[in-house]
């Protein structure tokens, strides 16, 4: 928590061509709240450009090997590959948490407003991740290379992994109950402040959705599993300025893979220690 050796970069203030959009109400006004036991930062960020050292980074990798994971707005991954174009062959994937499929495509709960159900968890349709940015996230979706090698990890994937009562006690306590933490106690309260907000706001009481996390654990070794058809998705005509849409027919080899199939012994066993 106190490493000096590892840089931080300042990204994008803003959208590609619109103003920058922040979201207090789930994660509070400086995007970590709910505890006070985060370190005071020993130095501040690295005077270069995230874009530049994103792909400096990704370049002295070996071809075909390196994974960008976004979990958020998609600017800046947007302005790295619009910048480095080389990177978009040179990376083995991109995984993105972001969109919502709908439609009973899984049966997760995947938003719900003064007691009416929704899609999006920012608009009635849309995700916060595509919306705020949705110039940025066309260009990955419509990029030749991108979007063939892009895994999309929706809302109907992530309100189905849930961190309940019993997984943030192991997350704090440990398997055998005895490894209580300063860093343990402080990943709880953050995620305690998210379960209340997201409480509050969407009505989901049993514990918040680990979106993020997810992005991570299907690109580990064994997690991507067999090839299963996406459903298309529209609803009575209306429409997004941009959506993601998910094609039944494609030229591609992947369709659509279910990338993860959840088991509570799973999130128990992997969030526990």
């Amino acid at each position: 928590m106190s490493a000096t050796h590892i840089p931080v970069y300042r990204g994008s203030g803003v959208g590609l061509v619109r103003p920058a959009v922040h979201a207090p109400a789930i994660h509070g006004e400086s995007g970590l709240e709910g505890t006070n036991l985060l370190p005071i930062p020993a130095k501040g960020p690295v005077d270069e450009s995230a874009i530049d050292a994103m792909a400096k980074a990704l370049l002295a990798t070996p071809p075909g090997s390196a994974w960008v994971v976004a979990t958020g707005a998609l600017t800046n991954i947007a302005l790295c590959f619009q910048k480095f174009e080389a990177l978009a062959s040179h990376i083995k994937g991109l995984s993105i948490m972001g969109g919502s499929v709908g439609n009973d495509f899984t049966n997760a709960v995947l938003g719900r407003v003064d007691h009416k159900e929704r899609i999006g968890n920012w608009s009635i349709w849309a995700e916060f991740n595509i919306l705020v940015d949705p110039e940025a996230a066309a260009f990955i979706f419509e990029h030749e290379v991108l979007k063939k090698k892009a895994v999309l990890i929706p809302l109907d994937i992530t309100h189905q992994v849930l961190a309940t009562k019993e997984v943030q006690e192991m997350l704090k306590c440990g398997k055998d109950g005895g490894e209580k933490s300063t860093l343990r106690t402080m990943l709880v309260e953050l995620l305690m402040f998210f379960a209340a907000t997201y409480d509050r706001v969407f009505g989901m009481s049993d514990g918040p959705p680990l979106h993020d996390p997810l992005a991570v654990a299907v690109i580990m070794d064994g997690i991507l599993g067999a090839e299963i058809p996406f459903y298309d998705f529209e609803e009575g005509g209306k429409r997004e300025r941009f959506e993601v849409k998910v094609e039944l027919l494609s030229n591609y080899s992947l369709k659509g893979r279910r990338v993860l199939r959840f088991q509570e012994a799973w999130i128990l066993r992997d969030f526990g220690t």
